[in-house]
């Protein structure tokens, strides 16, 4: 018989396991491989959502809250997208993980973007920054929802985390 090839998925969450296995000072405990997976992705969709930023409101001069939001929607598509199948790899219906995950990425927005990112602008905060320090905020937040909520196991809606 066969051994079925490993997906790019696998590959991807085969690697966090073993980085996140070799953390330093009891880490390797505590950080779940999809904590960096999400981390990896969710970088590499910030920095499209800041060079979206920086080219809607850098380059074409549209007003920041109409950038950060066409930004915004933008990567956090993508961020779906590419959670769904590399870090968390499920394989349940999309419809309700869609749902969940737009209330949160609405939830999100209103609080962290708008008002923590708009909010440090009108205090007069440099929009890039601004915008770094509510990424980080915004991180957190979607990180819990994305593992405990939206992408959440069967066995973990009564029995806890089953990824450790």
């Amino acid at each position: 018989m066969a051994v079925a090839e490993k997906t790019a998925a696998d590959r991807f969450i085969d690697l966090c396991a073993a980085v996140t296995s070799r953390l330093p000072f009891g880490l390797a405990r505590l950080v779940p491989p999809t904590f960096l997976g999400f981390c990896v992705i969710n970088g590499f969709t910030f920095g499209v959502d800041l060079l979206l930023l920086t080219l809607l409101h850098g380059q074409l001069g549209l007003a920041v809250p109409l950038s950060i939001t066409v930004a915004y929607v933008i990567a956090f598509g993508l961020s779906f997208v590419l959670n769904r199948a590399f870090n968390f790899q499920s394989h349940a219906p999309v419809g309700k993980q869609a749902v969940l995950y737009a209330i949160a990425v609405a939830i999100n927005y209103l609080a962290f973007i708008l008002g923590v990112g708009s909010g440090l602008v009108a205090l007069g905060v440099q929009y890039h920054l601004s915008r770094l320090i509510a990424g980080a905020c915004e991180g957190v937040f979607m990180y819990s929802v994305m593992r405990w909520v939206v992408f959440r196991k069967p066995a973990e809606s009564a029995a806890g985390p089953a990824d450790r």
